[in-house]
């Protein structure tokens, strides 16, 4: 057993990693955490890597005076997918914690920028994934801020889930709600729409997928741009059905709220709930499909399971 883990305020032993959640009401609140936890960080000679909206980040940036040790990035960068993220805070930390320096992270995620349910579940899976993420990195903590000003107890419970550790009073005491094990409670997708698209595929059809997703696609109003992209993802996720799904799959595709989506069915079974999250290796030869998915869509849901097989959704938004 591992006896040198740093404790709580209460003496409990917690993870290396320490993934905390500060529920804040108003900037005042904002301030007083998030200052708090960026003074901890430089009496100990820490980096720390800020990511929070634009007008969070002029308030502590006014605050700071251009403190050298303090670096703000652009959450934006990373694009709306929460798929896309953990690799975008691993580069950002990466960057900070040159020879071992301990790393500290701020990351607000833009929850009011949520486009539909769909996303909103993504980015709570988001927020699960961190733990197993960033388990073993000892020298790495992230404090996700969180204006709970006007969301109903249910949001904040189901968020509050997602994180071992809460920010209350300037300390961090453990999260009697955070089970460490266990799968994901994931949310039943959305039904399709009462219209949609539905074809077969097998080996020999890559070719017929990609035709049929282009034309409903296009007929969708999904911009060139976005047909570009959405080619090379139905390509990807298509051929991981016929190579480790069995041989075959089912394509839906539909649109509902502003959003073309395609929906690919097959008998095989995803174990790696990080597939996807982490960028390949140069020299990594396959696992680039779902990777490249995440990076050319707006969002991607997955369900998996060794009973029902896997369903990957890929989500293009339709410009209004």
């Amino acid at each position: 057993m591992n006896t040198n883990l740093p404790s709580t305020s209460s003496g409990q032993a917690e993870a290396r990693f320490r993934h905390e959640l500060y529920p804040y009401r108003g900037d005042a609140q904002f301030l007083d955490g998030t200052l708090g936890f960026i003074r901890e960080a430089l009496e100990a000679d820490e980096a720390v890597v800020v990511a929070v909206p634009p007008d969070k980040t002029s308030l502590l940036r006014n605050e700071l005076d251009q403190e050298p040790a303090v670096t703000f990035v652009d959450p934006t960068a990373a694009g709306l997918n929460p798929g896309r993220h953990i690799a975008a805070w691993a580069a950002w930390m990466g960057e900070r914690g040159e020879e071992g320096r301990p790393v500290r992270g701020i990351g607000e995620t833009a929850w009011r920028q949520a486009r539909n349910a769909a996303h909103l579940s993504e980015l709570r899976h988001h927020e699960w994934l961190i733990n197993r993420a960033f388990a073993d990195s000892a020298t790495w903590s992230l404090m996700c801020p969180y204006d709970s000003a006007d969301e109903d107890e249910s949001v904040m419970r189901s968020l509050s889930d997602c994180h071992p550790l809460i920010r209350r009073d300037g300390q961090r005491v453990p999260n009697a709600s955070y089970q460490a094990t266990g799968e994901y409670p994931f949310e039943a997708l959305a039904a399709p729409g009462d219209v949609y698209q539905e074809i077969g595929y097998t080996h020999g059809d890559l070719a017929a997928v990609r035709s049929k997703t282009s034309q409903c696609a296009s007929d969708a109003g999904v911009p060139q741009e976005g047909l570009a992209k959405l080619a090379v993802a139905v390509t990807e996720i298509a051929t991981n059905s016929i190579r480790y799904g069995g041989g075959r799959g089912t394509l839906r595709t539909w649109v509902q709220d502003a959003t073309f989506l395609c929906e690919f069915r097959d008998a095989g079974y995803l174990s790696d709930v990080m597939a996807g999250r982490i960028r390949p290796a140069a020299e990594q030869i396959g696992g680039r499909g779902l990777w490249l998915a995440h990076q050319l869509c707006d969002l991607v849901e997955i369900r998996s399971t060794p009973q029902e097989g896997t369903t990957v959704r890929l989500h293009m938004d339709i410009p209004r």
